[in-house]
């Protein structure tokens, strides 16, 4: 039964597929003390749902088992005609990863309720209050990098992560948590552009460049811009410099050259990028953030 929801998840494209119970999450402490110390900017529901997180059970009632699964983006970044970015993840010519990723889920979900009659599901990416990373590194799927990614050894840190709670007793057996296989690398902290990796496997997400150029209401202010780059939304540079994972220093064009971008009405950018990851900043946001870095950029 385990070898038939494996072979599913690698037939529909998944990296990996881990099994874990719903216990206390590993690292809780530590998510914790990111909470005490207001490392979350502006993002407040983090703070939210606390107990939730700490007992995953009270997502689905009677849950039993959580089965963690991930999917490989892209290693090329997109770019604009004249050359600026957004990060790998948000595939502005995809569907949104939340909806592309839950309705993969959802084929495996139906075999699992096949298997197992009466029993329910939840599906979760991204989305509900579940310490993701950490049940997948606890199912045995990677360990964490010091810049506080999940990492699949063979494979790196540019995949999603989601979770199927089941009611469904799956017996597997328990794999071995991954040791660090950073070693005494430094790279991704070294070269973190706001100093938002304080420290080996800490962050201070409110100094992350895909906060301030995704989640945070505020405009960037120059200094910011000139840490951005050429990259408008999100920030991949812990993750490019680490060596998990694939050199991609080429990008592919997929985007409008940034004037268009900057003249666009909000029926044009949803009728090209509305179901993309793109609709999270919003055209707006977006407009401010390309603004922002084509002023800092040296004349």
């Amino acid at each position: 039964m385990i070898q038939e929801l494996k072979n599913k998840a690698k037939e529909l494209g998944f990296l990996s597929i881990g099994f874990s119970k719903p216990d206390k999450p590993a690292f809780m402490n530590k998510f914790l003390n990111f909470i005490k110390e207001k490392r979350y900017g502006e993002m407040k529901w983090l703070k939210r749902n606390v107990h939730i997180r700490e007992n995953p059970s009270l997502l689905l009632k009677d849950c039993r088992t959580i089965i963690s699964l991930a999917y490989p983006y892209p290693s090329l970044k997109w770019k604009t005609e004249d050359g600026f970015t957004v990060s790998r993840y948000s595939h502005p010519l995809e569907e949104d990863y939340h909806i592309r990723i839950k309705r993969l889920m959802g084929e495996i979900s139906g075999i699992i309720k096949s298997l197992f009659k009466g029993a329910r599901t939840r599906l979760c990416v991204d989305s509900a209050p579940i310490l993701e990373r950490s049940f997948a590194y606890r199912s045995g799927m990677g360990f964490f990098g010091k810049n506080n990614m999940l990492i699949i050894p063979g494979y790196g840190s540019y995949f999603y992560l989601g979770e199927i709670l089941t009611t469904a007793q799956i017996e597997f057996e328990p794999e071995r948590q991954m040791e660090s296989g950073c070693g005494s690398c430094t790279k991704c902290i070294e070269n973190c552009p706001t100093g938002a990796l304080i420290g080996p496997y800490l962050m201070d997400a409110g100094k992350c460049l895909s906060y301030l150029s995704i989640e945070w209401k505020g405009q960037i202010d120059h200094n910011t811009a000139k840490l951005m780059g050429n990259c408008f939304i999100g920030c991949d540079r812990c993750q490019e410099v680490c060596p998990f994972n694939p050199d991609s220093d080429q990008g592919e064009l997929v985007l409008p050259h940034s004037d268009d971008i900057l003249s666009m009405d909000e029926k044009r950018f949803n009728e090209l990028f509305g179901r993309s990851a793109l609709s999270r900043p919003g055209l707006s946001k977006i407009k401010q953030n390309l603004i922002a870095i084509k002023n800092a950029s040296p004349k």
